[in-house]
């Protein structure tokens, strides 16, 4: 990023917003890199703004932001129709905790099964969903960000929070329990024990997975208990020999990983229901959104 002849203070102000612009891009497109790009643009438009005619920087920086990525998201959907099998929102994996200039750090709180689920809404419902839970706005600020009424904008976000509760799956905080659930599924469809694997998936449980047309990975959403194990135990019959996968942080959730740069990469993470059991599977084998060794 070129900081010119910029004041000092006005970089400074704009560094201060970074990772909250980033996290309402993220949240936006689910890709890492385009969250990039659009604060980027961001920062241009800043840059070539007049010191006076700005009258809450944070405010604007999160409006124009939400709409570089309202239109971002536009384009990128019309681009996921043509995607080989289910699409999924990048990982964002924790190797070690997150540096003072990790301008994700905000963006990992984000669970991937949100991110999924929000995939179900408008652009203009998943811009206001997140602007207002995420980040507390008020509805005058939802309006002016999307251009509506302000009981447009209310609606915008009944309509959201509704078809989030439809969606699978619910979203339930993990329990130090759950790392062992997660480790005994694993463990039951390597031993081929089809019952075990079944008391641990919610009867509704749904599996997608996301090889990008680069990787081997199921081209459709998986659906209910018998079908999910079934599928999970053919998958490690196949790579009985593959190296075991290593628990890793993935968006704030336990998940378990091979990252190696072989064909062999993948990333599990998973959803639980109330009851403790798993409710939605996530496996990320496209090596476009897994990170290389090392980085």
């Amino acid at each position: 990023m070129k900081t010119g002849n910029m004041p000092a203070g006005k970089l400074a102000i704009f560094e201060a917003e970074r990772p909250n612009l980033i996290s309402i891009a993220y949240r936006m497109l689910g890709e890492r890199a385009a969250a990039e790009d659009i604060v980027q643009e961001a920062w241009i438009l800043w840059a070539q703004k007049g010191d006076d005619s700005v009258r809450s920087p944070p405010a604007w920086l999160r409006t124009i932001t939400t709409r570089l990525a309202i239109d971002a998201l536009r384009s990128a959907r019309a681009r996921r129709e043509r995607y080989v099998g289910p699409w999924l929102p990048e990982p964002l994996i924790e190797e070690s905790a997150p540096s003072p200039e990790d301008t994700f750090s905000k963006a990992r709180e984000c669970e991937l099964a949100l991110l999924w689920a929000m995939e179900r809404l408008s652009e203009e419902e998943r811009a206001a969903f997140i602007l207002r839970e995420v980040f507390d706005a008020g509805y005058d600020e939802l309006a002016g960000v999307l251009g509506k009424s302000e009981t447009a904008c209310r609606k915008l976000v009944s309509r959201a929070r509704a078809n989030l509760r439809k969606a699978k799956p619910r979203f339930v905080a993990e329990k130090s329990a759950h790392l062992e659930a997660v480790s005994q599924f694993v463990q039951a469809c390597a031993a081929a024990d089809h019952q075990t694997a079944l008391s641990l998936l919610a009867p509704d449980v749904i599996a997608v997975s996301d090889g990008g047309g680069k990787r081997r990975a199921a081209l459709r959403i998986l659906y209910g208990a018998a079908e999910v194990a079934q599928v999970t135990m053919a998958l490690a019959a196949k790579l009985e020999h593959m190296t075991p996968l290593k628990p890793v942080r993935v968006n704030g959730r336990t998940g378990f990983a091979i990252l190696e740069g072989s064909q062999d990469d993948m990333l599990y993470s998973v959803s639980f229901d109330e009851s403790g059991r798993i409710n939605w599977i996530y496996m990320m084998r496209n090596p476009d959104k897994l990170p290389l060794p090392g980085s």
